[in-house]
């Protein structure tokens, strides 16, 4: 998967986050998920882009490291919508799994980084 890929299948997270976001059930928990999973999800998104502008390697590593934080934050939220049965698992599932192979491969993309030694960078 090149870089542009990447970035599009994080446009698209958010979008689908977005959406989850708006179906979400106007009560005190809905609202205070909707608001936390709207700034995670939106995230990842903008901040690779600014990895991908990096002006050093250490600067991309730290927007990288940024991007899968947000990833996991967003699973948690996605896990924790279908725990309270805020809106079906079914519904939350595609999106709950995209978060996963999202994290795996800016996990491993970090791992990488920080394996190369700094004459590679």
């Amino acid at each position: 998967m090149n870089a542009e890929q990447l970035s599009d299948r994080l446009l698209d997270f958010a979008a689908r986050i977005g959406k989850v976001v708006d179906a979400l059930p106007d009560t005190r928990l809905g609202r205070h998920i909707a608001g936390q999973l709207i700034r995670c999800g939106t995230s990842p998104a903008p901040n690779y882009e600014e990895g991908r502008a990096a002006e050093s390697k250490a600067d991309f590593r730290h927007k990288l490291a940024i991007v899968l934080k947000e990833l996991r934050e967003s699973r948690l939220w996605l896990r924790l919508i279908i725990k309270a049965q805020l809106l079906s698992e079914r519904r939350i599932r595609l999106l709950l799994d995209e978060a996963d192979q999202l994290c795996k491969i800016f996990g491993q993309s970090l791992v990488t980084l920080t394996k190369r030694k700094p004459d590679n960078q």
